[in-house]
């Protein structure tokens, strides 16, 4: 049987981002923080810490770490049905990856009014959409928003729409790129933006138009920093069109490409066994995605 003290303890460490924030938020020294480390280490025989700044889950830390969070929201139904189980009265924690368009967009609208209900705060991992199943896989997260269809052993997924990307580029830009007009063998030597190295949207958009081979390309982790630089004209870029309505209605931005968007479809992942408090999550994001996302 596992000593819950001890998974709290790297739970804390982990979610605080060191042992010092961990021990303020448990009301233990440091001394006890780390000893609960080392204890729980002694007992699965390995380390579950990488010591960094921020300490950093091992592969086995990972694990353990998704059974406490499964174990916690199980406690939460328990609490509901019988308060006096709750003696802390702490909202819950829920580890959520998802990809940086939607967290930039629609996201916080579907999510924010449940979350203010249930009392429940968010740890939000951003990954790209193609990738962000690794972290549910790797036991990191309690769910996952990403574009892969399939769940990983012991979770469901759950289409939620997609979200639809429009190529565009500032009006100098085109001008200067384009004076007789945008022809799609040429955007391999025009500066395009990527948000990162996992980002394989623009190799799509440019396979799809018969488009094959390396190109010219910008990298831009963030997602506001993408729209500037697009703005800007640095390059061109594929862009939620959820983000920048109001950009081509007033013309900063324009489409290379009429009515050729990209779709990209967004499934919600979660584990089974997450409790009642998952699952109403669930719900929730049926419900609300469908004002944003396309059907």
């Amino acid at each position: 049987m596992f000593d819950y003290k001890l998974l709290s303890a790297l739970a804390a460490v982990v979610e605080q981002a060191g042992f010092e924030r961990a021990a303020q938020v448990l009301g233990l020294s440091q001394s006890a923080i780390s000893q609960r480390i080392k204890l729980l280490e002694a007992r699965v025989g390995q380390p579950v810490l990488i010591r960094g700044t921020p300490p950093a889950p091992t592969e086995i830390g990972r694990r353990l770490l998704n059974h406490v969070q499964q174990v916690r929201l199980l406690e939460r139904d328990l609490q509901t049905l019988v308060p006096a189980l709750d003696e802390e009265g702490l909202p819950e924690r829920l580890r959520i990856a998802l990809n940086a368009d939607s967290l930039a967009t629609w996201w916080a609208q579907a999510a924010g009014d449940f979350c203010a209900q249930q009392h429940l705060l968010l740890d939000l991992i951003v990954e790209d959409q193609t990738v962000g199943l690794k972290r549910m896989r790797a036991g990191e997260v309690a769910a996952c928003l990403c574009a892969s269809e399939r769940p990983v052993a012991g979770a469901r997924s759950v289409l939620l729409g997609a979200m639809r990307y429009r190529a565009l580029a500032s009006p100098a830009f085109i001008e200067r790129h384009f004076p007789e007009g945008v022809r799609a063998e040429q955007l391999p030597r025009t500066p395009a933006l990527v948000f990162g190295p996992d980002d394989f949207l623009q190799h799509r958009y440019l396979a799809a138009l018969g488009v094959d081979g390396a190109f010219e390309h910008h990298l831009c982790p963030s997602s506001e920093g993408f729209i500037r630089l697009t703005e800007a004209g640095l390059g061109w870029g594929l862009v939620p069109e959820l983000q920048v309505r109001e950009q081509l209605q007033r013309g900063v931005l324009r489409e290379l490409l009429p009515d050729k968007p990209i779709d990209v479809p967004l499934y919600w992942h979660h584990w089974r066994n997450g409790g009642q408090l998952l699952n109403q999550l669930t719900e929730q994001l049926v419900r609300s995605s469908r004002q944003w996302l396309v059907a």
